[in-house]
């Protein structure tokens, strides 16, 4: 039986087209871009194609977005043997973070991509990506799908989603996996790095969890921080969580007041969790003095998980309404190979 993929465009570069007066790049539509990569027809499966209502610059997607993107490909999860998401790549590993997140036990490909320049561009990269994705997506092994997982493929590599981050916005290289290898890399064959992939429970069914909790807040720490700056932003901020972006492996300026405070914060409930400002690396907290304090308090560690992951995570995981206790314990552990 001929496989099926679903083609999903939510917008971005690889759909845009530059006016010819102005030279701003605008929204073009899907049978356009389809149009631009005839190719696709010469692929072994049947392809078919969707587009949310609305496309986006990628800069414009929010949560409400992801959760329209995850209950419109788990709608038709049963019909398709994978799904490739055209996506802006400003925010991709945002939304592939939180869809990792969000399906559980997935056992099928969700690869997103795009481009760094449009599809009708003369040296357009949005060619490969797309023709590549949508091969990777139909790989199988012994009949069933060789990944299952949510990937994003930018030049050469597939990624697994929530380990990729946006490193640049003029190379054809945009995406990297610090921590993490690739999945899959593209020359004159692919090569699968088969150990590494996530190996789902073939006994059980994919779930969605639609239900997400944006009152998270992402806060970077520089050194002209100071007591009344965060006195304010605890009295006149709405949150649940705090991800602190920290030095190096996890480490914070020493002051009374900045304990006291965080302190505070979880006295009323509040999630605090440590992430490094660091492309690559691990939180390695109470190894060093400037960290031996959050250790101490009980700060939930982000470990060697990309800030874009950690962000998805935390919005699932306070939406799934899980125990008071068990926040640490889940954040902390491993749920979709987003940490070591």
């Amino acid at each position: 039986m001929q496989q099926k993929i679903l083609l999903v465009y939510t917008g971005g570069t690889i759909g845009m087209v530059k006016d010819s007066s102005s030279g701003v790049l605008l929204p073009f539509d899907l049978e356009n871009l389809l149009d631009q990569i005839p190719k696709l027809h010469s692929i072994n499966a049947e392809i078919d194609t969707i587009s949310v209502p609305n496309p986006k610059d990628s800069a414009d997607m929010q949560p409400s977005d992801w959760q329209f993107l995850g209950d419109l490909i788990y709608s038709k999860f049963m019909q398709y043997n994978g799904f490739v998401v055209l996506h802006g790549t400003d925010t991709m590993s945002y939304t592939a973070s939180a869809l990792s997140f969000m399906f559980s036990n997935l056992r099928k490909p969700i690869i997103f991509t795009g481009s760094q320049l449009p599809v009708g561009d003369i040296r357009t990269d949005a060619l490969e990506n797309v023709l590549t994705a949508i091969q990777i997506a139909l790989l199988q092994e012994n009949g069933n799908p060789s990944i299952n997982e949510v990937g994003v493929y930018f030049d050469s590599h597939l990624y697994r989603g929530n380990r990729s981050t946006k490193i640049s916005s003029d190379r054809f290289k945009a995406f990297s996996s610090p921590n993490f290898p690739a999945l899959v890399t593209s020359g004159v064959s692919l090569k699968v790095n088969e150990p590494i992939l996530l190996k789902p429970n073939i006994n059980r069914a994919t779930k969605f969890s639609h239900d997400l909790n944006t009152k998270v807040f992402l806060l970077k720490i520089h050194p002209a921080i100071d007591q009344l700056m965060f006195e304010q932003f605890c009295k006149f901020v709405d949150f649940d969580a705090l991800i602190l972006e920290t030095y190096g492996s996890g480490t914070i300026f020493s002051q009374d007041w900045l304990l006291i405070l965080l302190q505070k914060m979880q006295e009323k409930g509040k999630k605090i969790i440590n992430c490094s400002q660091c492309v690559s690396g691990i939180v390695k907290q109470g190894i060093y003095e400037g960290s031996k304090q959050l250790n101490a308090l009980g700060i939930i560690s982000g470990k060697d998980m990309t800030t874009e992951a950690a962000l998805a995570k935390t919005m699932y995981l306070l939406g799934q309404k899980s125990a008071e206790n068990d926040f640490k314990m889940q954040f902390e552990t491993d749920l979709r190979g987003e940490l070591y």
